[in-house]
């Protein structure tokens, strides 16, 4: 499996927090992964659900995709994976060069079993510094249906505000319409968030 080249080239991974290890994809994370994205209760809140691990590992190793992967591992075994997609922020036309590659939206995904000790909110939060200071990003979003509030009480818990409430705007594979949820966070906010005498790195 190669890594495409893409803007977390940047960091010196593996990044390491107190309990976890960050890093970027590698053999055999297809099946590590699968094991808890499959789940149904996993599965109903993503946007995609292949239906064999062979569907999902043409999902998973599309390079675009590889590019923006993160995996999460805890004591050696992987518990979850995260995305950083680095985008382009909106500018008029004029100044649109000064807008290339400012913001980031973020995503993850955690195994059920993992779930109450913390380690979703560790992963994000460095998820969210290495945003900051690693790759000298200006903003994070992050985005999830309403009905998914393990996500979004997520995206709280890590400090980013809710900027958006969509009603019935996106479609779930159920047929329904479902409404949408959207967090946001810039650096100056991260850093007042911090603390005096708290370093970002």
């Amino acid at each position: 499996m190669t890594i495409p080249d893409g803007p977390l080239a940047a960091v010196g991974w593996p990044v390491r927090t107190d309990r976890l290890l960050l890093r970027l994809p590698g053999p055999g994370d297809v099946e590590a992964t699968w094991t808890f994205r499959q789940l149904p209760s996993v599965s109903h809140w993503l946007t995609s659900a292949p239906d064999t691990l062979e569907e999902y590992r043409a999902v998973f190793e599309h390079p675009p995709r590889l590019a923006k992967a993160l995996v999460v591992e805890l004591d050696g075994v992987v518990i979850g994976d995260l995305m950083i997609a680095v985008e382009d922020a909106w500018a008029q036309t004029e100044i649109a060069e000064q807008a290339r590659g400012v913001q980031a939206e973020l995503g993850w995904v955690f195994s059920p079993d993992h779930g109450g000790r913390g380690y979703a909110t560790e992963a994000v939060r460095e998820l969210i510094r290495i945003c900051f200071t690693d790759l000298g990003l200006r903003r994070v979003t992050a985005n999830c249906f309403a009905g998914n509030e393990a996500s979004w009480r997520l995206m709280e818990r890590v400090g980013m505000r809710r900027e958006l409430y969509t009603v019935r705007e996106s479609l779930h594979r159920s047929g329904q319409w479902l409404d949408g949820i959207g967090y946001a966070l810039l650096a100056d906010e991260w850093r007042e968030q911090l603390g005096p005498g708290q370093s970002p790195s």
